[in-house]
């Protein structure tokens, strides 16, 4: 092991280490017992000369110490759900995939997902797939929030779907700073069939001051929105009207 390696196993400074080696100075009695633990030797064994335990020669056998499994922690439940563990954490340096109800680790697959790749049904993680995702790429059936998103309801930098809420949003229903629509745009810039914002382009557009939608009568979309899309869900108009006065 470098210098380096055992000051970070050991939690000192690299000159620590170097002094312990040159006599200039000895470790504190908890640094000693995690050297202890860690070359697998007794404290005896460290404090005192090796010369003076036995008058036999002693040949030093060299010690290899793995340090990816110093960073390594699973933890599987006894309670099972169909055979799955009710949780399971599976981390640490390399790829180690943790599968349980709610599952924690590297790579994480489960009903409740957490890790640097998630996949299930509610998932976090730095790249996430699953019903409803949070991730800096969130792909979701159902929900997406990310810095990238897709899925039916989207929401993020970049945003992707049916309903999509972002910097750049795009879908058949999006609202955002640039808003690309083959329903209905709201944004900065909106371009849709039917586009309300500072800049439009559409079949139908709305022209706002500074992205107020307040300029807007709402009563005016809603009879533009039953005109061109008639069987559209009425959960979805009373939505997109809240957003004006």
């Amino acid at each position: 092991m470098s210098q380096e390696n055992l000051a970070e196993v050991i939690g000192v400074s690299r000159q620590a280490v170097s002094k312990w080696e040159s006599g200039q100075s000895y470790p504190e009695m908890d640094k000693m017992i995690s050297l202890s633990e860690l070359f697998h030797v007794s404290l005896d064994h460290l404090v005192k000369d090796a010369s003076s335990d036995t008058k036999a020669e002693h040949v030093a056998s060299p010690v290899y110490v793995d340090l990816n499994s110093l960073f390594h922690y699973e933890y599987k439940s006894k309670r099972t759900c169909f055979g799955i563990p009710l949780v399971h954490i599976h981390i640490g340096r390399g790829l180690y995939v943790a599968k349980g109800v709610i599952a924690i680790g590297n790579v994480a697959i489960g009903a409740v997902s957490i890790g640097i790749v998630a996949l299930g049904g509610l998932c976090l993680g730095a790249l996430a797939l699953g019903l409803i995702s949070f991730a800096g790429l969130a792909l979701g059936l159902l929900l997406a929030v990310g810095g990238i998103a897709a899925g039916t309801m989207a929401v993020g930098g970049i945003a992707l779907g049916i309903f999509a809420v972002g910097g750049l949003a795009v879908g058949m229903f999006s609202l955002g700073g640039l808003s690309i629509a083959s329903h209905i745009a709201m944004g900065g810039y909106a371009s849709g069939h039917i586009a309300i914002g500072d800049t439009v382009k559409g079949a139908y557009t709305f022209i706002t001051q500074d992205n107020n939608f307040n300029d807007i009568k709402g009563e005016e979309v809603r009879k533009l929105i039953q005109q061109e899309y008639p069987h559209l869900w009425k959960p979805i108009v009373q939505g997109i009207i809240s957003i004006f006065k």
